[in-house]
């Protein structure tokens, strides 16, 4: 048995296969792989990596098993799962998945290659446990898949807890001891036992507030558009492929994106922290649908009308249309009552968050700060985007748009 000092849950206790497996390539990959990407251009102390969450993640796990009573070879499993959850996740985690997504289908989730062959299988196979099980869990595929990738998968719990901890941020702190606790397995579907209502709804209150301040800070949306751009130029002007770039960490992929001409601009900036502003961010009100479900394409185009419009180079404007709000955890199930009930059918504070994540939503063009007002007004007049006649700070009106240099 390995005990291991962590910044949340103190001391981890790692035995068996899970011991065995964080001395993989693979896993010892995720040290070079930030938690939260380019987030720490926001919270310079947002340094935490995919790896030490991969530990809180199987030590939640472990303990889950232990309150559910589930062991031996089915347990292992679970305990190897979670240890390689996160092996397939790219450099700077989610912030170019979709890109490499559209270029391999491959998504961070898709694991069987990295399970299925060196060191991983020699260790699977050491403890009997066949990859294709394992790389199933990882996927939300089975029963005990909704530990590690559910509605309340421990996966959640660990990840807001550290990111709350090492930004700084109070917002994502829970009870995830009480959490694991009261889990337990009704007709195949993971719930919270009796009287956990509140209980559920912290957690969804947690990544309510987390999103604003954190994942989606303006701030780290930007950077996050800048390395996506850069990536792509990356892998439209280089040998590197994306099936290779997918295997990259954080340190190679900064360093190729500076180091080869079309992409080295996004490099420089993002190393720099020269980052772009915001040329326009408006609320979802004032965004056309079609643009909220245009394509990567259509996004693309919309770019080089604006750019040309406003006459700069084509690399001077970045959309960030995100997808629409959703809130998958709301549907977790509680027992009330004797009964399972799904948690937005019970709490009426699901309904208000889900209000609330619509009106935190933002669409965002950015631009180098020399050309921001003439980006934005560009954006304006090829979007259709409706100012009512006047550019209103976000800070100072809670009003319908925001535009141009009224903040960074």
């Amino acid at each position: 048995m390995t005990t291991i000092k962590d910044s949340v849950h103190d001391h981890i206790e790692v035995a068996g296969v899970a011991a065995d497996l964080v001395d993989t390539p693979p896993v010892q990959r995720l040290r070079r792989i930030k938690q939260l990407g380019t987030v720490a251009l926001v919270y310079p102390s947002a340094n935490h990596t995919r790896f030490e969450h991969s530990l809180g993640v199987f030590h939640l796990a472990d303990r889950a098993l232990g309150h559910l009573d589930i062991a031996g070879k089915r347990a292992e499993r679970v305990r190897a799962a979670a240890i390689l959850h996160d092996v397939g996740h790219s450099p700077f985690s989610h912030n170019v998945e979709d890109l490499l997504t559209r270029r391999t289908g491959k998504a961070h989730d898709d694991v069987d290659e990295l399970v299925a062959d060196g060191a991983v299988a020699g260790v699977l196979d050491d403890h009997g446990i066949a990859p294709s099980n394992v790389a199933r869990l990882v996927r939300g595929d089975g029963e005990l898949a909704q530990l590690i990738a559910g509605e309340l998968d421990v996966d959640r719990m660990d990840y807001l807890v550290r990111d709350a901890h090492h930004t700084g941020v109070p917002y994502g702190t829970i009870d995830h001891g009480r959490l694991v606790r009261e889990l337990t397995f009704i007709d195949g579907e993971l719930v919270l036992d009796e009287g956990n209502v509140q209980t559920a709804e912290s957690l969804l209150l947690a990544r309510a507030l987390m999103n604003p301040t954190v994942y989606s800070h303006h701030v780290a949306r930007i950077s996050k558009s800048m390395l996506r751009r850069g990536t792509e130029r990356l892998l439209e002007s280089s040998e590197i492929d994306a099936r290779r770039l997918r295997r990259m960490d954080d340190h190679e992929l900064s360093v190729a994106l500076r180091t080869h001409d079309q992409s080295s601009e996004f490099g420089r900036r993002l190393a720099e922290r020269s980052l772009y502003k915001r040329a326009v961010w408006a609320e979802m009100g004032d965004v056309d649908d079609d643009l909220i479900d245009a394509d990567h394409d259509t996004v693309r185009d919309f770019e080089g009308e604006i750019a040309a419009d406003a006459g700069v180079a084509e690399d001077g404007v970045i959309l960030d249309v995100p997808g629409k709000p959703s809130m998958r955890e709301s549907t977790t199930g509680v027992v009330v009552n004797g009964e399972v009930r799904r948690l937005d059918e019970q709490s009426t504070l699901v309904n208000a968050l889900q209000v609330a994540q619509r009106e935190q939503w933002r669409f965002g063009v950015y631009a180098p700060a020399g050309h921001v007002e003439a980006v934005g007004k560009a954006a304006e007049r090829v979007l259709g985007l409706e100012t009512e006649g006047a550019l209103i700070s976000e800070v100072n009106s809670p009003g319908r748009y925001a535009s141009l240099a009224d903040f960074e």
